[in-house]
């Protein structure tokens, strides 16, 4: 499968000769979701972001960025992360060739991401700080040394995950009336606002954001966020005018859900649609069960990354492993309760 470069290089910033450092992102699946339509009053499908190649959306940022950094003759790649940034990082950089060095607050990360960065073999740091102290320190970083930062404050971030409104547009012909979607450091509701737009069409955009972690609802930065949704703990996006523009400009709205909704619509993808999401994606969903989307007939829930990006919640929230002896009578009793 090629990757989105190659599928989207008429609306990329890369030509022909341009090298491109691609691990077949992009393709996700859109499914219907009938139990979460039926309590939603509305037609609902689910772009599913978690099947990408790190197991998140940033992988389509990411070729991007780490494509024009082979492009510039950069020899390191740097970001700030919450987790998938960093395991997407990590990666691209590998299949590069590249040195890659990620930031992520100390005890803040799940296990999964921790593990992806560390295996793809890069330098991972623990900063005794939130993110935005790290996305701070990583700005200050590449405007001193030569090194490539590849956080969604660079344009190339935006530009690769754009294909995402491209390849809805694509599935669903009669077009979608809303899209409902995780907001964290804003820079993916910014993307996909840029390619509804490109491609001439307006949705309503809806983003929400954890109580816990709501800057952008409160209208004013978040000290220190918290919520179980560790994807979305952030509490000064860095697209912050570009994500309320979207909103408004579509005519759509940024609400907040709290960490008990957030992981009552976890448990419904998972055991009411066969779909495994991280708790930051399952914000989407809550957002819609909880707000609604106004007049809209139709609606896509953008699910941003894969469950086995933080098994540890997974684990707290599902039920027991239930022990038996090894005979039939006590697999039976086991087995049919």
């Amino acid at each position: 499968m090629v990757g989105l470069i190659e599928r989207y290089r008429e609306r990329l910033p890369f030509a022909p000769e341009d090298p491109v450092v691609s691990l077949g992102e992009g393709g996700t699946p859109l499914i219907p979701a009938p139990h979460v339509s039926e309590r939603a009053g509305v037609e609902v499908w689910l772009k599913l972001e978690g099947a990408n190649p790190t197991g998140s959306f940033k992988d389509r940022g990411m070729t991007c960025a780490v494509s024009a950094a082979v492009r510039e003759g950069a020899q390191a790649v740097v970001c700030a992360s919450t987790g998938n940034t960093a395991a997407s990082a990590a990666a691209y950089a590998a299949r590069a060739g590249l040195r890659g060095a990620v930031i992520v607050p100390e005890g803040k990360i799940a296990t999964g991401k921790l593990a992806q960065a560390l295996m793809h073999g890069a330098r991972v740091i623990a900063l005794r700080g939130n993110f935005d102290r790290a996305l701070e320190l990583v700005r200050e970083l590449a405007a001193r040394h030569p090194v490539a930062l590849v956080n969604s404050v660079n344009e190339l971030r935006i530009e690769g995950q754009k294909t995402a409104a491209f390849e809805l547009l694509e599935a669903l012909e009669d077009g979608l009336d809303a899209l409902c979607i995780p907001v964290g450091n804003a820079g993916n509701i910014t993307a996909y606002w840029r390619g509804f737009t490109e491609a001439g069409r307006r949705p309503r955009m809806l983003g929400f954001q954890a109580a816990g972690a709501a800057p952008l609802v409160h209208g004013a930065p978040v000290a220190d966020p918290e919520t179980v949704a560790s994807a979305i703990r952030i509490g000064r996006p860095a697209r912050w005018e570009e994500a309320m523009d979207a909103m408004t400009s579509s005519g759509g709205a940024v609400r907040a859900v709290s960490d008990q909704q957030i992981l009552a619509a976890y448990r419904l993808l998972a055991a009411g649609e066969g779909v495994f999401c991280e708790p930051a994606s399952a914000a989407s969903v809550a957002g819609l069960l909880a707000h609604g989307a106004g007049d809209a007939r139709r609606v896509v829930c953008v699910l941003t990354g894969h469950g086995l990006k933080d098994p540890q919640t997974a684990l707290e929230q599902a039920g027991s492993v239930v022990p038996s002896e090894s005979e039939l009578g006590a697999i039976e009793r086991a087995v049919l309760g």
